[in-house]
């Protein structure tokens, strides 16, 4: 006769049994650290300000904000790359570009009270507005405002320097333009890298004149009909016959225009007042651009690839910040300037390395590897500027 069955279960059984306990009890650990995790993740993200760029639209398109720090989301719903602004006047207070079709990037401003334009994608698209309401903390730390006396010398002479690179800027477009009309591509080629260097010495300056820097300095994305687009003009249309269609075809007009553009650049810089606390972010934003975006991308000399002059220009008029606001660093936080300086030379010697007896190497032949180099050192450098307004009691003016 068969044995009667025991009340006890299996071996296997109760193995089996605690098995699935463990797993569930896992499961539901993972499934409440994951719950908290998008709690934290909705809770950091909740104040932030979602603007969708559309072909033609941005939804909303009108925004109220109060003052200070303000996190700005954009997604772009288009096909394209495109770029979100703020505007004061005609005035950039602060951007992003070539945020990608189909994804998002965040935009932190500290935000005086008053109105604002907002740009949205194509640079034929319609404008919007943001009104920024004043606090009692915005107002408390306007009456707490540093004395300006310090800064008058620093001021000053970035003004001279403007106005030194600018008149370098005016001389090589007239250079190029000549180069152009006599329909000599070598030499107008030769010269289109001289012209885009000392650009590149007055863009975190130049960015902040939205209309003006976007008939400069636009590329063909903001563009509707992109590199066909009447409305393409500036360095990069010049860039774009000389290098891709290889040919002065057509550019005398566009050469002409660059020139006016030019002079008025230079007195529109020196009309218009820069508060000390945007002094070094100007510097500071075109830094983490390359970082984020032009090191690895290539894409701001597309056609002619000299992106790597540029990256040098820039830094070279970041130094010039540093320098002017070096005594008051030393005395304020000796060790940040010490940590700038440092990633200033590291930034500079990365660029060198890609330096041969002709000028830099073009950037289609600077590898990814060496790109994200210039990108990671890029970043180092701009994360140690984005320091000194706090260390000189300028943050959040």
């Amino acid at each position: 006769m068969p044995t009667p069955a025991s009340g006890t279960p299996p071996r296997a059984l109760r193995w089996a049994v605690a098995g699935s306990v463990i797993v569930m009890i896992a499961a539901g650990g993972l499934f409440y650290y994951a719950s908290q995790l998008a709690a934290a993740k909705r809770k950091v993200h909740n104040n932030e300000v979602t603007v969708t760029i559309h072909p033609h639209s941005c939804e909303p398109n009108a925004l109220t904000v109060p003052a200070g720090f303000n996190s700005f989301r954009i997604v772009n719903a288009s096909e394209r790359a495109v770029e979100w602004e703020i505007l004061d006047g005609v005035l950039v207070v602060e951007e992003r570009e070539n945020i990608a079709p189909g994804l998002s990037q965040v935009i932190n401003a500290t935000l005086a009270p008053g109105d604002y334009a907002i740009t949205c994608g194509l640079l034929s698209n319609p404008r919007g507005t943001l009104h920024v309401t004043p606090t009692a903390e915005s107002e408390a730390r306007a009456n707490a405002r540093p004395s300006m006396v310090a800064f008058i010398g620093p001021l000053s002479e970035f003004r001279v320097y403007l106005s030194s690179q600018g008149s370098a800027l005016i001389k090589a477009v007239d250079a190029l333009s000549q180069a152009i009309a006599a329909d000599d591509l070598v030499q107008a080629q030769a010269l289109y890298i001289p012209a885009r260097e000392a650009y590149q010495r007055l863009a975190p300056a130049a960015q902040r004149l939205a209309e003006l820097d976007n008939a400069i300095n636009a590329r063909a994305d903001y563009f509707e009909k992109r590199e066909q687009d009447p409305g393409f003009t500036g360095f990069h249309r010049l860039e774009y016959g000389l290098f891709d269609q290889r040919s002065t075809q057509g550019l005398i007009p566009v050469a002409q225009q660059l020139q006016a553009n030019a002079i008025q650049l230079k007195q529109q810089l020196l009309a218009q007042s820069l508060p000390p606390e945007q002094l070094v972010s100007i510097v500071a934003r075109t830094l983490h651009n390359l970082a984020d975006t032009r090191a690895n991308s290539g894409e701001e000399e597309r056609y002619s690839h000299i992106d790597l002059s540029g990256f040098a220009a820039n830094l070279e008029v970041a130094r010039k910040v540093v320098d002017l606001l070096r005594p008051l660093l030393a005395r304020k936080n000796a060790d940040l300037l010490h940590s700038i300086d440092s990633a200033s030379t590291s930034l500079e010697a990365e660029l060198n390395g890609l330096k041969t007896a002709q000028g830099y190497r073009t950037y289609d032949t600077v590898s990814s590897e060496q790109r994200q180099q210039i990108s990671n050192k890029a970043k180092v450098l701009a994360d140690a500027l984005d320091g000194i307004d706090p260390a000189l009691g300028l943050s959040g003016l």
